[in-house]
């Protein structure tokens, strides 16, 4: 045997072999994460969540005949395929919440090309999906505000794709969005703000901030359209969310604006740069808040914004100049507390 037969494998450096099996049990995490939460969520009991009550009661009327709802289409198709064909509503439950985390998956993947990055992207993902269950938001997005929570993400990819001017893509995850809650159509009437230059969509958003905060927006909106004002406020006849201008949720909103600036230190180049023009997109994701968020159930309005948070921090943690942060265990490891976090405010029903 000659002896300079080179080894098959060369312990030197990282192996396909070692990769790939990273890759697999990375993947393998993944999907137990996410069964693990979508079973939580789907086999909840009908009390959990203001409207889940509601949800059930229509799949099972769809067996009796034609209902009529005040559901959105896609939404709609739904409920009616799953009951027509004889599913549990805990199976129903299951199915709703896992589109939203398949949504979640697409967009992490948007983002993360949107930032320019190349390769991790399941490192990203496990980093996405733990900052997502540690929100409080989207456990909202998920026993709460069913619909709005689906729509919620592709009304993200949709304003990240108008921003990147990729427009077929925002058309499509527009469409999608509608279709599971009109609101979907307010977050795309503010998407040609994106156009502006980020100074003038600072001064925008600035004017909206005042506006809400003082009631302006309250007032024109009772004036000029009663119509939208009488829904907004009759959302919910036995809700027990304090309605009105909530300056709390205003001023947290852009707490969660400033961090990429004050983070941005710790981020590698150009990723820094990419992170902070993301918070254009951001700010055009709280113009629906400063617009109607004082309802009955307005911080609804937020949820594509504050679910968008969970990706920008994720990104922070993937791009840090510091080694330890995105580090693959320690993410992994994070990931795996955060269902311990998330059953924690399914069971207490914790949500902002």
């Amino acid at each position: 045997m000659s002896s300079t037969m080179t080894p098959y494998v060369e312990y030197s450096k990282t192996s396909n072999i070692t990769i790939n099996a990273r890759v697999i049990l990375s993947i393998m995490l993944v999907l137990a994460v996410c069964l693990f939460v979508d079973i939580l969520v789907g086999t909840r009991s009908i009390d959990v969540g203001t409207d889940t009550y509601v949800y059930a009661e229509v799949f099972h009327e769809f067996r009796g005949g034609p209902v009529e709802t005040r559901f959105e289409p896609g939404f709609l198709i739904i409920t009616k395929l799953v009951s027509m064909l004889g599913f549990s509503v805990q199976a129903y439950q299951c199915i709703l919440f896992g589109l939203l985390l398949v949504f979640a998956v697409i967009a992490a993947r948007h983002f993360f090309e949107y930032l320019g990055s190349t390769q991790g992207y399941l490192t990203y993902l496990t980093a996405g999906l733990m900052f997502l269950l540690l929100s409080p938001m989207f456990v909202n997005a998920s026993i709460n505000a069913v619909r709005q929570g689906l729509s919620s993400l592709p009304v993200f990819i949709a304003l990240l794709a108008f921003h990147q001017r990729q427009w077929r893509t925002f058309f499509i995850y527009g469409v999608i969005g509608a279709c599971f809650h009109y609101s979907a159509l307010l977050y795309m009437a503010f998407a040609p703000l994106l156009l502006l230059n980020i100074k003038l969509l600072r001064v925008a958003a600035i004017v909206g901030f005042v506006a809400y905060c003082t009631g302006l927006t309250m007032t024109v909106v009772r004036a000029a359209v009663p119509y939208i004002y009488n829904q907004v406020m009759d959302y919910s006849l036995i809700s027990q969310y304090k309605s009105g201008v909530r300056i709390d949720f205003a001023v947290f909103s852009i707490f969660w604006y400033l961090l990429p600036f004050v983070l941005s230190g710790m981020v590698r180049k150009p990723y820094a740069t990419r992170l902070k023009d993301s918070t254009a997109v951001y700010l055009v994701m709280l113009l629906p808040f400063f617009t109607l968020g004082w309802g009955n159930f307005s911080n609804r309005y937020l949820l594509s914004a504050y679910m968008a948070v969970s990706f920008m921090v994720a990104a922070v943690f993937f791009h840090s100049r510091l080694s330890v942060l995105r580090n693959p265990i320690l993410l992994r490891g994070g990931l795996l507390v955060s269902c311990a976090v998330f059953y924690y405010y399914v069971a207490n029903q914790v949500m902002v």
